[in-house]
């Protein structure tokens, strides 16, 4: 049932990416679903199988992407590290450790991108990435960051209910 629920929650927040986030756009940037609910799945105390949301998304966002399949695998690997390391540190302000995982993470994912697609040939210009799409689209993602923190956070106490103490 834990790993089952998995599959539902993906596939919905790719074709939501695919179908309408994508389509809200801040200057030439976007908004990246996956990424913020992976963080906000990973942020999740009692959560164990954020690691395989990780390779699943990537694997599903891969094939649905025109840029290689490795990169959004990659960036959502790292999108879980650092939840990890985040919820181990500030576990505190659970909402403070979410923006900083959608910040960095976000961050990490176009600079490998931008990475990628420069060794491929394409010649683009770094001032106009970070300008049109990538601090709006980082800015979109903090603005889905509550949200989706909330829901995820519903879903994960729905999976892993609290023992009942007696």
């Amino acid at each position: 049932m834990r790993n089952l629920i998995a599959v539902p929650v993906i596939v919905l927040a790719v074709m939501l990416q695919s179908t309408v986030i994508g389509s809200i756009k801040l200057l030439s940037g976007f908004a990246d679903l996956p990424l913020v609910m992976l963080a906000a799945w990973a942020l999740q105390e009692e959560v164990d199988t954020a690691w395989q949301w990780a390779v699943a998304t990537g694997v599903l966002v891969g094939f649905l992407s025109g840029i290689h399949w490795l990169v959004p695998v990659v960036s959502y690997m790292v999108v879980v590290a650092l939840a990890r390391v985040f919820q181990r540190r500030v576990w505190q302000a659970p909402l403070l450790a979410m923006f900083s995982v959608t910040f960095l993470s976000a961050t990490v994912l176009y600079t490998i991108s931008l990475s990628v697609l420069r060794l491929s040939g394409v010649a683009l210009s770094i001032t106009d990435v970070l300008g049109l799409l990538a601090l709006p689209g980082i800015l979109l993602n903090l603005l889905l960051a509550i949200p989706v923190y909330a829901v995820m956070r519903d879903l994960a106490r729905w999976v892993y209910p609290a023992p009942e103490v007696e």
